[in-house]
């Protein structure tokens, strides 16, 4: 599956008519998202008996990320999008004045932004980044018994820096009593995950699960329930929705279930988990594995041209994002584009994502067509 020409030909059709180096913004859905959805219209067709059958995608999805997040099902939920999720996260938090939360530079907007908005009372300190990484030293000094939150993103959308895990959760045990938030959009489905110790994690689905849009993957340390139960309306989210006074207080629903303020949404809900039985029927390894000498090979042909480099040469073999720059790169972009190589041109640096479905050929057209253009 995914890592021959036959099943890259049955699964991924649309992949005989171009080079694909774009997962990072989009990723290309198996046929079998397809039949998911189509099964959803089918069970939808027999009105509110078909919703157990939604019921039943919707608790086995739960159990497809709560393994891969090294969770249990009531760990899990699933919002619209990540920015969802963190904007719950931030009612959650109830910060005060005085308090203090760090972000960085290399992360996508959905998680730094809720606390850059005009009337967030925390202070916000900025790990930036050197060199295109995150060093671990420079956290530390903006860590203190102030933070309440260190947010990032696993693998950087922006340049496909990996965040060195172990020593950031290290470094903020040791300096503070923060939670960590973890957005792992840009690595679930792609790098093996190794979450533990993580207080809240949330992945996108249309990416390198190769699912469609709508969807916020949630997790929630249990340990860090009462923590980060949101302070939102809504029903599906309530313990006592129907219960005693229509106009009475109401409960949140602990942890990950306070982050689902309405009913599912269960196309997505159909397609992502026909999309994670997908990559997991693969296996993550395997398609790490069998991406690491096209990332490889990518870096190295790109670092004989004459581009900048985003991505620091110490994470090639990581992750699957490579970036770089060119005072031509709309001109660049635009000539790939014309030979049907379809790369990202964006926040002023061309991004190439290789996955599973990518062979030696993709990478060799690239390079080869890029040189030209040069």
């Amino acid at each position: 599956m995914m890592l021959d020409a036959a099943s890259r030909s049955r699964d991924f059709p649309t992949l005989g008519e171009m080079t694909y180096l774009n997962t990072a913004a989009e990723g290309i859905p198996p046929t079998v998202v397809g039949e998911a959805l189509a099964r959803y219209f089918g069970d939808r067709q027999y009105g509110a008996p078909g919703r157990e059958r939604h019921m039943q995608e919707w608790e086995a999805l739960r159990t497809l990320v709560a393994g891969l997040y090294s969770l249990e099902p009531k760990d899990v939920a699933v919002c619209s999008c990540t920015s969802e999720a963190f904007n719950l996260l931030a009612s959650a938090l109830r910060l005060q004045p005085g308090d203090e939360v760090v972000v960085n530079d290399l992360d996508f907007p959905s998680g730094p932004s809720p606390w850059l908005l005009p009337g967030c009372p925390a202070a916000v300190k900025v790990w930036r980044s050197r060199e295109g990484a995150l060093r671990v030293e420079d956290l530390a000094s903006l860590l203190s018994p102030r933070t309440r939150l260190v947010t990032s993103s696993l693998v950087s959308y922006f340049n496909g820096f990996v965040l060195p895990l172990p020593a950031v959760l290290e470094s903020v045990r040791r300096h503070s009593d923060a939670l960590l938030a973890l957005d792992v959009t840009q690595a679930l489905g792609r790098v093996p995950l190794r979450l533990a110790g993580v207080d809240f994690i949330v992945s996108s689905t249309h990416k390198w699960i190769l699912s469609t849009h709508g969807g916020g993957l949630v997790g929630v340390a249990p340990e860090r329930a009462a923590a980060l139960t949101p302070r939102a309306g809504g029903w599906f989210n309530l313990e006592n929705a129907f219960e005693g006074d229509p106009c009475g207080p109401r409960t949140v629903k602990p942890g990950a279930a306070g982050y689902m303020v309405g009913m599912p949404n269960f196309p997505a809900v159909y397609a992502h988990r026909a999309a994670l039985e997908y990559i997991t029927g693969v296996g993550i390894e395997r398609l790490h594995e069998a991406a690491r000498p096209l990332v490889r090979g990518c870096l190295d042909g790109l670092a004989a041209l004459p581009v900048e480099l985003l991505t620091p040469r110490e994470e090639e073999a990581l992750a699957g994002i490579l970036a770089f720059r060119h005072p031509r790169m709309a001109e660049l972009h635009a000539r790939l584009a014309e030979q049907r190589i379809h790369v990202m041109h964006s926040s002023g640096r061309m991004r190439v994502a290789l996955h599973g479905y990518n062979t030696l050929g993709d990478v060799e057209r690239f390079l080869k067509a890029l040189n030209e253009c040069l």
